[in-house]
């Protein structure tokens, strides 16, 4: 048992088991941040940030952490960073053919 770091109760820390990609198993914790269960993850595991947002799935018995699905933003401001010369020659001359209606 362990001494919670915020509110000094005392907790059991779980082990929990990581797997990279390709590499052997690393291991690391599973505690108590006040009312939150929290992960520990391993320098080598470590996003490159440790601001950015995570979704968080349960699948069975595992949870699956990723960044979170980023938003487009200012798209109009992101066309207009592309070059003169980005588009196809010929795209859009093509007008689309009817369709029998459903």
């Amino acid at each position: 048992m362990k001494d919670h770091p915020i509110d000094g109760t005392v907790r059991p820390a779980q082990d929990v088991r990581v797997h990279p990609p390709g590499d052997a198993e690393v291991k690391t914790r599973l505690f108590r941040n006040g009312n939150s269960q929290a992960v520990r993850i391993p320098a080598e595991l470590a996003y490159p940030t440790a601001d950015m947002e995570l979704d968080i799935e349960r699948v069975g018995d595992e949870l699956r952490i990723r960044p979170a699905a980023r938003l487009i933003g200012d798209v109009a401001a992101i066309f207009a960073s592309f070059s003169p010369g980005f588009a196809v020659p010929g795209r859009g001359e093509e007008r689309d053919k009817e369709r029998a209606p459903l």
